[in-house]
């Protein structure tokens, strides 16, 4: 039995698309004001996603991994934060890396959730750079 009111799944691109956006769109181009343009690069369908829902099966966050080993898109719905979903997502998509035989992942992230991103073992690497008018900083994570 699920002891958490969530779960995360591979989500499978375009079939997952409408939940995908949805929950991207809320989070970057709503919340963050990201330009719908910036938000599809047009390589969804070349990732793996991941995408958590709520137990009616309503999308609540989602993540992507790149064929590079980029983690990215890591978006969870407002009113779903600091439940373990984002952690679970991150976990997920680092778990599929590992298959892969990513020894390397990287991810860019915003200057305030580094520490979610520090916690899952990455460290952050560079200087601070602008995308899409919010500050991020490149992060990795090394095969130990």
């Amino acid at each position: 039995m699920n002891e958490r009111p969530w779960q995360v799944r591979p989500a499978h691109w375009p079939g997952d698309e409408p939940a995908l956006r949805q929950v991207r769109e809320r989070v970057f181009v709503q919340e963050q004001n990201v330009p719908l343009e910036l938000e599809w690069d047009g390589i969804d369908d070349q990732c793996l996603h991941m995408l958590a829902e709520d137990e009616s099966g309503n999308p609540i966050g989602t993540g992507r991994l790149l064929p590079d080993g980029h983690i990215g898109r890591m978006a969870v719905l407002r009113e779903w934060r600091g439940r373990g979903v984002g952690s679970a997502l991150l976990q997920a998509l680092m778990e599929e890396g590992k298959k892969r035989g990513f020894d390397t992942m990287i991810l860019a992230a915003q200057l305030q959730a580094m520490p979610f991103y520090e916690k899952a073992g990455f460290t952050a690497e560079g200087e601070v750079f602008d995308d899409a008018g919010i500050p991020h900083r490149n992060m990795v994570w090394r095969k130990p």
